[in-house]
């Protein structure tokens, strides 16, 4: 397995990302789309996840294909980002044809980042309108780190965000993952210096520092957002993707495998204040692939994501975190 060319999910062909953040509000929305509409399915193994329309995506579904999957900051308030981006669909005339009428498909998912430091007194939910200009922002090319999802993202030390990785097989087909980091854990070891997805960076991706040589990892439950904020500001919420078919069922089997990544990167994980999330998607542009390799590829690239974001976060105004780059300012 090698890197794709732009080591993100627009590595598999027919996808786009949009993002769309306000920096007084410090959140934002990422919305995935693909030029037709894509096979999906999603596994939850968080506590207290927040979501909308997934119960679509389970394999006994009658629902053959949605039109996009978003991501949100802005916890339950976030979820109204999907209507912003099923806005920008039913104008472009795409969605689910039911005689007349057409309706645009699209899941979501959200994390609490509503005590990160950002204004959060709006009158009016402004995640409608993030989502639909999230949607007019959908391209090949996008940034990572504090932007769209990711822009009020915190991990348990420093500032979280929104990070990207891929990955070519060796029968053509590409896997990757879109994530947006936001976790109780810990994503560095003690120190902050060092990340817990070190043993599967490729080419330097977030540093090149390398592995802990420290014993006895993940000993510390050290936490500067809880001691911040309530402990039940959390999660990490993710996009897996494959141009390899695969069946509604085969990708709730890569986004349960995809979990792994999140385990590996993140210290704890999976917790019951974590509502942690993956969706698994495939374009069905190459033929069938080895569906065991399929997601334990997800799983790596998800780990290499999630350092990712944190890596290429940025400071900002009436932030309560250090940036890994701030804490890191010597190497």
């Amino acid at each position: 397995m090698k890197v794709g060319p732009t080591n993100s999910l627009t590595d598999v062909g027919g996808l786009r990302v949009g993002n769309a953040h306000d920096a007084t509000l410090q959140s934002g929305t990422t919305v995935v789309l693909g030029d037709t509409p894509f096979t999906a399915s999603v596994a939850v193994m968080g506590g207290a996840p927040g979501t909308r329309e997934t119960d679509l995506l389970a394999p006994d579904k009658s629902v053959v294909a949605v039109d996009a999957l978003v991501l949100s900051g802005g916890s339950a308030f976030g979820l109204d980002a999907c209507s912003g981006v099923v806005d920008g669909l039913r104008a472009d005339g795409r969605g689910f044809r039911v005689g007349a009428a057409q309706i645009p498909l699209v899941p979501g998912a959200i994390l609490f980042d509503l005590l990160n430091g950002g204004a959060k007194d709006w009158t009016e939910n402004p995640y409608r309108a993030l989502g639909l200009k999230a949607y007019r922002n959908a391209s090949e090319q996008f940034e990572i780190g504090s932007v769209g999802a990711g822009t009020g993202a915190l991990t348990a030390m420093l500032k979280g965000g929104l990070g990207t990785a891929s990955l070519q097989l060796p029968d053509g087909s590409t896997v990757a993952a879109l994530v947006a980091a936001n976790p109780v854990g810990a994503v560095t070891t003690p120190g902050d210096r060092h990340f817990y997805a070190a043993p599967f960076e490729m080419g330097g991706e977030f540093g090149g520092i390398g592995p802990d040589p420290a014993s006895g990892l993940g000993l510390s439950r050290e936490s500067r957002k809880m001691n911040a904020m309530s402990a039940r500001a959390n999660t990490t919420i993710a996009i897996v993707a494959t141009n390899a078919v695969l069946t509604k069922a085969e990708c709730h089997r890569v986004a349960t495998a995809a979990h792994d990544g999140i385990a590996r990167a993140c210290v704890p994980a999976h917790t019951p204040n974590d509502g942690d999330l993956v969706f698994a998607l495939t374009t069905g542009a190459r033929p069938a692939a080895d569906v065991l390799l399929t997601g334990h590829a997800a799983a790596l690239c998800l780990s290499r994501a999630i350092a990712r974001a944190v890596y290429e976060a940025t400071p900002a105004e009436n932030d309560i975190m250090p940036c890994w780059r701030t804490a890191n300012a010597s190497i």
